[in-house]
């Protein structure tokens, strides 16, 4: 029967039950007359769910009431509250209002003693109340919710931050059931909302004063999106309760000191170098004081390195202000005349980075800043920082990201309109990638370069893309520096607590064009004519605070001459600088790293054989204890020790026995990008999953030896730029690391050209900022279409910076004719390239490949087009005997067979480079042409092996020379070895006399013909370009 009975029968509330016995099992109620609304048969019927298919449900929520009030609905809790202070049957519930205004029902009033559920003291609860109460809550969360689309965040007071001039239905007060008749009317607040401090009521017209206060005015809070009610709830706080915006008169002092910093230095660059681009911070000079504050309070909450990544404009402020660089080594870079003393080309002083650990005054505590260098490209260097980040975070077991953490700054045009701040986001909360938090700040101009926002971007702010990872984002007028304060510390207690991203969004202008030298006129004349009488912020913010008492005119004088004092007197010091080191703009030095090594000697990077076979033996062995793991890897594992056993590798074990043997001498390996863990080509096999048991996992070469370094492995998001970057990004922070990125398929790896250019292959040049970091990408023409076979060899050949005209001159000379190379000739070659490229074609190569890249003295970036089909091929596969100690990297591999035993027979030499050379080698066999045609490999193909090409062509006097490759003749390699090999021929002909007829021997190209596109998307027609060449290659003559 009906079992709510139950509820009052219990034995302590009899009297209750008997007022309900009689009604509560009416299911239904019927309504009377149409046009006030609902009447009810009895007054219980008006409480419907009180029938015997809910009273299960009915019950047990009673039960959890009478333990616990809030475990249940608000509406429960009112509703048993009603009934246990003796509301007669069907009072105790108050219907909703309709979805629709309309005239409320007469309410039904409550027994005498129900004043605590009351919505006001003094009113009787009835529709009418209840719905307007409902409409004030609905207000609030209107408030907070759109409350920033009406702020006053324009210093201009020209535009709207959200490009909408309209006021949201939300927020008219039209749109609900109340009206300016009741602004004195007191409303109960809901536990959503901290506007009334310790009072639990206002009048409406002061809860819409202080909504408005806090949601509309200087800061516009817009975090309503997030779906996590302790992260809004903490937003809430930490802006609505009263007065906790108030700052501290000591606070506005400082604020004013940093803010007339701030200007003062862009007004004395101005007067010195009126026509040099510098891009200043005029019209966002509070940027400075709000990085200071940020600073400030993260150093307080525990952090002690900041890593900052930032586009040109307002850099110069930065580094002298927020990093307190020597001003005169800032003003000495405006000097043209002034020579580098250090190697490389240099870049423009708004690109330069450095690192400085310096006292925080405020905090008194030692902290380290580093400005990561980066080009034009606006928010490439985004990952770049994330990395650097990271990697800091790693090396200190700053497992939280409490000691280190990122500051990013953006413009407001490229932070909406570059990818790359996308797929930065997107590393945010990845387990390998997290950085626990980044404070982004954007210098919102309101404008592009010249365009209008409303012309760059589809979403109502320049921020929107933050919203993505449930960042909060904080609006704010730039020209309210208090406000500005206020949310630097917000920001910086949001990610010492949450460790999550947050955005501040300084909405500013432009002072000048897009640089100083711009005429912004031409494009914006009614902003820039605004602009034109707008007081500075220094200006507005001095006189407020004297008003205020705070400063006096002659104090602030005072601060003005005393810093312009120090800026005339480092620029006097900056005269006598002679010559700009870029040493000194470095953000990532390594400390003794150079010094420790010897310098200029050409390392061996072979390991002793039971190194290679314990490496070998764990790598190939099962997961101990019960972890099931795949049939499939069972006979992969037992394929590799079966390897192990013979002394034999192929390239998933050469790779393996490389990151082993680091892994035991200390150095942290690192690999990632999309499906590493597996492998594309499913080879690699470093995690195996237990088949039974989700997120159980085993990595065998974390278990290699006690004490050992760790390995990280791990599968990238979808992305190229972003994690390219990132890992470039990490591998700057410790030379002592193997970092590789590898692409999925090679030609992936163009989304990521801009890393590629404007960092890897150029940075030791632009900013004397070494790395080694290492590229894997797949490449390899096997009929798999234009866009999985090429990694496109020959751009990265372009970029390779040694002469193709120029025979190195590392030599010896025993007389004029008889020159021989210098032993040395090797490391000077990699010392002076920016980088190496290579396709190797055996797995012992690859091993000391990328043990070399640890060994070496220096650092520079590999990049190797690694192979696909070679993975499995068994003639591919390599012995112990190259890999263990004396041996070490071959930049190229000599014809070691019948043909060498009689070498001026052999009529033609190839050269050639990667899987080509086992499609050839199968050829000539098949051909019978092992004696007259000999085939040498050219494993590293920049910098050039001049030296080991000029051998090879003297062993085979009557040779001619051919170049084969399965690229086609506008890509690949040849378009840059051709040059050199006759460099080399024009080398033989000069040093000796008799062999000047070498000037008249040339290289034959044997491969594809010049098409547009990589390869071929018909297997037939792969094939036929396939046979072709092969045929000609096996031509004597």
């Amino acid at each position: 029967m009906f079992r709510l009975k139950t509820l009052w029968t219990a034995g302590s509330r009899p009297q209750l039950w008997e007022g309900y016995k009689l009604t509560a099992c009416r299911a239904c109620s019927s309504q009377a007359g149409t046009n006030k609304g609902r009447n009810y048969a009895t007054a219980a019927a008006a409480e419907p769910f009180l029938s015997g298919s809910s009273s299960i449900y009915v019950e047990e929520m009673y039960k959890s009431w009478e333990q616990d009030p809030k475990s249940v609905h608000k509406s429960w809790d009112v509703y048993f509250r009603q009934v246990t202070m003796g509301a007669a049957p069907g009072t105790a519930h108050v219907r909703p209002p309709s979805l629709t205004p309309s005239s409320s029902t007469a309410g039904i009033t409550l027994v005498p003693k129900q004043t605590s559920t009351q919505l006001t003291s003094k009113e009787p609860v009835t529709d009418k109340l209840i719905e307007d109460h409902l409409s004030v809550q609905t207000i609030i969360r209107s408030y907070q919710t759109r409350g920033h689309n009406i702020g006053n965040l324009d210093p201009l007071g020209i535009a709207d931050a959200d490009l909408c001039s309209e006021v949201p239905k939300e927020l008219d007060l039209h749109s609900y059931s109340i009206d300016q008749a009741d602004m004195n009317r007191v409303f109960q607040l809901p536990d959503s909302t901290y506007i009334g401090g310790e009072e639990k009521a206002l009048p409406l017209g002061e809860i819409l004063s202080r909504l408005k206060n806090i949601y509309c005015n200087h800061i516009g809070v817009e975090f309503m999106f997030i779906n996590n009610r302790e992260q809004t709830d903490w937003i809430k706080r930490k802006f609505e309760t009263p007065g906790i915006l108030n700052i501290h008169a000591d606070e506005k002092r400082l604020m004013l000191a940093r803010l007339l910093r701030s200007q003062r230095f862009e007004e004395f660059l101005a007067r010195k170098w009126s026509s040099e681009k510098r891009f200043g911070l005029e019209g966002c000079e509070v940027l400075i004081p709000s990085m200071k504050t940020l600073i400030d309070s993260s150093s307080a909450l525990g952090v002690e390195s900041f890593v900052i990544g930032m586009p040109h404009r307002g850099r110069l402020n930065v580094l002298a202000n927020v990093c307190r660089k020597p001003l005169e080594k800032i003003f000495c870079q405006f000097d043209s005349k002034l020579e580098a003393a250090d190697e490389g080309s240099g870049d423009v002083k708004y690109h330069l980075g450095m690192s400085v650990e310096r006292l925080n005054r405020v905090t008194n505590k030692q902290i380290k800043i580093a400005v990561v260098a980066n080009p034009s490209h606006l928010e490439a260097v985004d990952p770049v920082v994330q990395g650097k980040t990271r990697a800091e975070q790693f090396y200190r077991g700053d497992t939280e990201g409490k000691k280190v953490m990122s500051i990013l700054l953006h413009g407001d045009a490229a932070f909406s309109g570059q990818g790359v701040v996308y797929e930065t986001f997107h590393l945010s909360d990845l387990p390998a990638y997290t950085t626990h938090g980044t404070v982004h700040i954007v210098a919102n101009n309101q404008i592009g370069f010249t365009t209008d926002p409303r012309s760059s971007r589809s979403s109502p702010y320049c921020t929107d893309v933050a919203r993505v990872v449930n960042a909060p984002i904080f609006h704010v007028n730039a020209d309210d520096p208090e406000a500005v304060m206020y949310v630097a510390k917000v920001a910086a207690e949001w990610r010492s607590t949450f460790g999550k991203d947050v955005v501040i969004d300084l909405v500013s202008y432009r002072r000048n064009g897009h640089n100083e030298i711009d005429e912004p006129m031409f494009t914006q004349p009614l902003m820039y004519k605004r602009i034109a009488k707008t007081p500075t912020v220094l200006a507005q913010y001095s006189e407020k605070l004297m008003k205020e008492g705070i400063v006096t005119q002659q104090e602030y004088e005072e601060e003005v001459s005393k810093y312009d004092k120090i800026c005339e007197e480092a620029y006097v010091l900056s005269k006598k600088e002679s010559t700009v080191s870029y040493r000194d703009w470095l953000d990532s030095p390594w400390h003794g790293f150079f010094d420790s090594r010897e310098a200029m000697v050409l390392p061996k990077t072979g390991v002793k054989e039971d190194i290679l076979q314990h490496i070998g033996s764990v790598f190939s062995s099962p997961p101990p204890g019960d972890f099931v793991i795949h049939p499939g890897l069972k006979r992969i594992l037992k394929a590799r020790m079966e390897m192990v056993n013979n002394r034999t590798v192929d390239w998933a074990l050469g790779e393996a026995l490389a990151f082993g043997s680091l892994l035991k001498e200390g150095i942290h390996v690192r690999l990632s990008g999309q499906d590493v863990e597996r492998g594309t080509f499913s080879h690699r096999h470093h995690v195996l999953h237990h088949q039974t048991l989700d997120k159980v996992r085993y990595n065998a070469l974390n278990h290699i030896y006690k004490g050992q370094a760790p390995y990280t492995v791990e599968n990238s998001s979808l992305s190229e730029y972003g994690v390219l970057g990132f890992e470039l990004g990490y591998v700057m922070s410790n030379p002592n690391s193997l970092v590789l990125w590898e692409a999925q398929f090679g030609d992936f790896a163009n989304t990521a050209q801009c890393i590629i250019d404007q960092f890897i292959s150029s940075g030791q040049a632009k900013w004397v900022r070494q790395n080694g970091i290492v590229l894997l990408l797949p490449h390899g023409y096997e009929g798999m279409g234009p866009e999985h076979s090429s990694a496109r060899l020959e751009r990265f050949l372009q970029m390779s910076n040694d002469d193709q005209d120029h025979f190195p001159t590392y030599a010896t000379f025993n007389s004029k004719y008889n020159e021989k190379e210098s032993d040395d000739f090797e490391i000077q070659q990699l010392h002076e390239i920016n980088w190496f490229v290579g396709n190797l074609t055996t797995p012992a190569n690859y091993f000391h490949a990328l043990r070399r890249q640890i060994a070496l003295p220096f650092r520079k970036p590999l990049v190797l087009m690694t192979p696909k089909s070679l993975l499995r091929l068994p003639e591919a596969r390599s012995s112990f005997e190259d890999m263990i100690e004396g041996t070490g990297f071959q930049r190229l591999i000599p014809d070691k067979g019948v043909c060498t035993k009689k070498p001026e027979g052999v009529k033609k030499l190839i050269f050639c480079t990667g899987k080509v050379y086992y499609e050839l080698m199968k050829e000539r066999e098949k051909m019978n042409r092992d004696e007259t045609i000999a085939i040498t490999r050219i494993e590293q193909i920049s910098p050039f092996p001049f030296d080991l090409v000029k051998q090879e062509i003297l062993r085979y006097p009557n040779a001619k020379f051919a170049w084969v490759q399965e690229e086609h003749k506008n890509m690949g390699a040849w378009s840059y070895v051709e040059p050199r090999m006759r460099t080399v021929l024009r080398k033989i002909a000069d040093s000796d006399r008799p062999m000047e007829n070498y000037l008249l021997k040339k290289v034959e190209y044997i491969g594809r013909n010049p098409e547009a596109s990589a390869a071929a998307g018909n297997k037939q027609r792969h094939q036929y370009e396939f046979s072709q060449f092969m045929n000609h290659a096996m031509k004597e003559i």
